[in-house]
């Protein structure tokens, strides 16, 4: 069976090399606009369903395609990638010294199916200073990142606390993702 990685994120490809060593990544090019009225938690899923859509007609027919999108969340409203400096010190401000929510979709697409879900984590950032935020953005990590920070990068140290998986606000809920691959392989067996 090939397993296709519908990303580009050198992310995603890490978490999902510690379950798979061997794979191939295809870059989804798709709209990644949230469906009017959805909430974040769901829209991820739609999302990350709709990437591994991109992808089918590049692949094997029997390939499983996994494709994810990452949104952080707070109070109802998504945070995605930030448009630009200006806007990566807007989403800190923002999430500075309260909670926020990280959702992550995942879609397994397999012989004409797709298996998907949300895993979300609960983050508790800090109270940063506007010094604290310039300095992180000059730094350049924050512009390709939901949310304008990295967990598991220099954006770790706005963190005082988070509950639930790490790799889920990293971008990528492998446990998450190894229950809708053998939902999928299970399926494949009826």
């Amino acid at each position: 069976m090939k397993i296709i990685l519908a990303s580009k994120s050198p992310r995603r490809r890490e978490l999902l090399g510690k379950i798979y060593p061997e794979f191939d990544i295809i870059s989804a090019e798709a709209d990644e606009t949230l469906p009017a009225g959805i909430h974040p938690r769901d829209g991820v899923r739609v999302l990350a369903e709709r990437k591994g859509r991109a992808v089918l007609n590049d692949v094997p027919d029997d390939a499983l395609v996994i494709s994810s999108d990452t949104l952080v969340e707070a109070d109802g409203i998504p945070f995605g990638k930030p448009e630009d400096e200006a806007d990566a010190r807007r989403m800190l401000k923002l999430l500075s010294g309260r909670d926020h929510f990280v959702h992550t979709g995942v879609a397994v697409h397999y012989l004409g199916r797709v298996y998907s879900g949300t895993d979300s984590t609960r983050v508790r950032f800090k109270h940063l200073t506007d010094g604290e935020i310039l300095s992180y953005i000059a730094l350049g990590e924050p512009m390709d990142k939901a949310g304008a920070y990295a967990i598991q990068g220099e954006g770790g140290k706005f963190v005082s606390e988070y509950e639930g998986a790490f790799d889920t606000v990293v971008g990528l809920s492998t446990e998450l993702l190894k229950k809708l691959i053998k939902a999928a392989l299970e399926n494949d067996k009826e």
